[in-house]
């Protein structure tokens, strides 16, 4: 292999494609689905990866259908028969909402014979948007963006969700009722739960307003009057044992895991010793980063828990408690504070990203670090602790360079995190 195809930055993203190829809708989707009924086949969906979902469908379902998929903006993809409509994310907004009641719409009058084809992955929570009375959407935004802000995991985050919607927490399957619902889900969060995947909206709920209540107390997000009031009012959601959810099926059909095992799978053919710490990390961005470089240290110094050549991976969702002002997401945070926590330490390269291609609001999918980005940094007169301090990470790559820019993928699987140890 030549010295080129060998270099680190090479590596890291080649490895990051492969994880990427593993969970394309394209790939995942075409094994699990379902025969047609004898009724009518209504594709209803949300999140970053619809579009492609539905394609998937379109391309490979074997009678007709109709339908409605709900992306972020940008995130559209050419279809057929079922429409794609664009929305805000991660904060809902006014297309979001218009875009629900359309795709609810979609579900009146059907019978036990129909059979809706639901297609979720991240991102539903805030596409699919209909807020509970006496909520308005305004308000919903400003306890999603505190929500956003609180370093709250995904799954708090969506106990929220769930307790504030008419669609989420298995309302969605209600409305379909008595047709057949199969969900397909491209799973977004730690532990694939269908319940936390898109707030679950063909899920049952086992957490009440109550649990939502705690969640706002512990990460200090205000419970205004309207939200205080929705929590009161809100339809209960269905609970396990509830009639209506009896033709309702579930499936995970990719998730982080998945596409780590793709990516050791190439690190292996590249000669490099992959190890898997997991699915399923969490934490605040900075402190998973030391651990990471911790890890990686122990890796050099003493060949465990691999030896060098290595490369660590892992995927989850680590979280960011935001008291700055700067740019920047979750693995951007990340790749910055492992930088300062790697300072000094020669070999270590790092690509921390979403496999969305979107890290957090910003147009990267995340950031790349080498053993000289603090050296760049010192040389122009770049402060790493200060951006770190303001929350800045994107305007710190962006100034010493190692944004990562892939666009949106159309699938979505939560973080990737690469550690190469040479």
């Amino acid at each position: 292999m030549g010295t080129e195809r060998r270099a680190p930055r090479v590596l890291l993203e080649r490895w990051f494609n492969a994880a990427l190829a593993a969970v394309d809708p394209a790939r995942c989707l075409p094994p699990v689905l379902p025969e047609p009924g004898a009724g009518r086949s209504v594709v209803v969906g949300a999140g970053k990866a619809a579009a492609s979902m539905a394609a998937a469908v379109e391309a490979n379902y074997a009678g007709p259908l109709t339908g409605l998929v709900i992306v972020p903006y940008g995130h559209a993809t050419a279809t057929r028969c079922i429409e794609v409509r664009e929305a805000g994310h991660p904060v809902p907004d006014e297309a979001g909402v218009a875009a629900t009641e359309e795709l609810l719409d979609r579900l009146e009058g059907l019978g036990p014979d129909d059979q809706v084809l639901v297609l979720l992955s991240g991102g539903g929570s805030a596409l699919l948007s209909a807020p509970a009375p006496p909520l308005t959407l305004a308000e919903k935004q400003a306890t999603t963006r505190a929500l956003l802000r609180s370093g709250a995991p995904i799954d708090a985050i969506n106990t929220v969700r769930r307790h504030l919607s008419r669609v989420k927490g298995g309302r969605l399957a209600v409305h379909a009722h008595p047709a057949r619902v199969v969900t397909l889900l491209i799973s977004d969060v730690p532990g694939d739960d269908p319940a936390t995947i898109a707030s679950g909206p063909t899920s049952p709920d086992t957490s009440t307003p109550e649990d939502a209540r705690r969640v706002l107390e512990r990460y200090q997000v205000p419970c205004e009057p309207s939200v205080a009031a929705a929590l009161e009012q809100v339809q209960p959601p269905p609970k396990p044992d509830d009639p209506r959810l009896r033709g309702v099926s579930c499936q995970v059909v990719a998730g982080a895991q998945a596409a780590l095992q793709a990516a050791a799978q190439a690190a292996r053919a590249d000669g490099v010793t992959p190890l898997v710490l997991g699915d399923t990390l969490e934490g605040e961005a900075r402190e998973v980063a030391r651990v990471l470089i911790g890890m990686g240290r122990s890796c050099r110094r003493w060949g465990a828990p691999v030896p060098p050549p290595c490369v660590l991976l892992s995927g989850g969702e680590t979280s960011v408690t935001v008291r700055g002002a700067g740019r920047g997401g979750r693995n951007t945070e990340l790749a910055l504070a492992a930088a300062l926590a790697a300072d000094g330490i020669p070999g270590f390269h790092l690509l921390s990203a979403d496999t969305d291609g979107i890290d957090g609001s910003e147009d990267n999918a995340g950031a790349l670090v080498d053993p000289a980005t603090l050296a760049r940094a010192r040389t122009q007169g770049v402060d790493a602790w200060a951006h770190l301090a303001e929350n800045d990470s994107y305007g710190f790559f962006e100034a010493v360079g190692g944004l990562l820019h892939t666009g949106p993928t159309l699938t979505n699987v939560n973080d990737f995190r690469a550690l190469l140890v040479p």
